[in-house]
C-alpha cells in the first residue's frame, strides 16, 4: 500500500444540499442527467447469484462489499478467568432505542466460539466502543489472530477506562462507548446441515459514555465532523465521512394532492 496517496487529516465533514434538490414526489430517475447516467449502467446487464450454490467465501466478499458502509463495533469483553479481549466487528448495528439495544454477528469460523462470543456467553457483559479516525490503526491491530489467553489491549496501545455497570473496561480513546448486558443470543444455523455458523448477539445498552467535545451545539446529538467515525467497506478498505447532505423526510399532508393523484393513476 506504499503507492497510495497520503491520508488527508484536514478533511472534515461538510454538509451540502441533496443530489437533486428539485426532486418531486413520483419523479422518475430519468428526470436528471445524473439519474440518466446511472440508468445507462443497466445496459451492462444483471448478474444473479443463487446463494445456496455459492461458496461461503464468495458470499462473504459480496456482502462486505455490497452492504456498505457498515458501522464497526469495537468490542471489549472479559472471560470468566479475567482475560480481557478487544476486537472489531462490522456485522453490527443498533436494534432499537426503546429498549436501547444493539446487535453484533460473530462468525464461529470452524471452532465452537470466537473469544468475544465465548466471553459474552460466559459473563453476559460487554462494551461496544465506536472507532474514530485517530485510532483506527490501533483498533485494526486487535483483529490479529492471537490465542485466547493473550489480551489484545497491550498490542493496541489503547487505554482501559472503568465501566459503570459492567465488568469489561471501555476504550478511553473512544468518544462513544455503550455498556451492554446480554438481551439474547441466537445461534444462526445453516438450513442444510444445522451447524451454528454465527452467534447473533443482542445487547441491552445499560449506559453510554460520550465525550463532551463531540456533541453538537445543543448537546443532544453527536456532531459527525467532531466524531470522525469510520466505517467498513469491502476487503481491507475503510470509509470516512467527508461530504454529507441534508435530506428532510417528506410529509404526507404537504404532498397529499400529488400522492393521491399518483395513486389514482396507478390504479387506472
Amino acid at each position: 500500500m506504499s503507492d497510495l496517496p497520503a491520508f488527508k487529516n484536514e478533511t472534515r465533514t461538510a454538509y451540502t444540499a441533496p443530489p437533486n434538490p428539485d426532486w418531486k414526489i413520483g419523479q422518475g430517475l430519468d428526470a436528471t442527467p445524473e439519474g440518466r447516467a446511472w440508468l445507462e449502467g443497466e445496459k451492462a446487464g444483471w448478474k444473479f447469484i443463487e446463494t445456496k450454490t455459492a461458496s461461503p467465501m464468495d458470499m462473504y466478499k459480496l456482502f462486505v462489499s455490497g452492504v456498505t458502509p457498515r458501522p464497526i463495533a469495537f468490542v471489549s469483553s472479559e472471560s470468566e478467568n479475567g482475560t480481557q479481549n478487544l476486537a472489531p466487528f462490522s456485522w453490527f448495528n443498533t436494534v432499537s432505542s426503546y429498549p436501547p439495544t444493539l446487535s453484533i454477528s460473530i462468525v464461529n469460523q470452524g471452532k465452537p466460539y470466537k473469544d468475544t462470543s465465548a466471553n459474552i456467553r460466559q459473563t453476559k457483559q460487554f462494551v461496544v466502543n465506536i472507532i474514530s479516525e485517530p485510532f483506527v490503526q490501533n483498533a485494526n491491530a486487535t483483529s490479529i489472530d492471537t490465542p485466547p489467553e493473550v489480551s489484545e489491549w497491550a498490542l493496541s496501545g489503547l487505554t482501559q477506562a472503568p465501566s459503570k455497570f459492567v465488568k469489561p473496561p471501555r476504550v478511553k480513546e473512544s468518544a462513544f462507548a455503550m455498556e451492554c448486558e446480554v438481551y439474547d443470543i441466537v445461534d444462526i444455523k445453516h438450513p442444510d446441515n444445522g451447524v451454528a455458523t454465527t452467534s447473533f448477539v443482542i445487547g441491552l445498552i445499560k449506559g453510554v459514555h460520550i465525550r463532551e467535545d463531540v456533541l453538537n451545539e445543543k448537546g443532544d446529538a453527536i456532531d459527525p465532523a467532531k466524531f470522525q467515525a469510520v466505517g467498513r467497506l469491502g476487503d481491507i478498505s475503510y470509509g470516512r465521512i467527508g461530504e454529507a447532505f441534508r435530506l428532510a423526510r417528506p410529509s404526507y399532508e404537504e404532498n397529499k394532492e400529488v400522492i393521491d393523484g399518483l395513486a389514482k393513476k396507478g390504479s387506472a
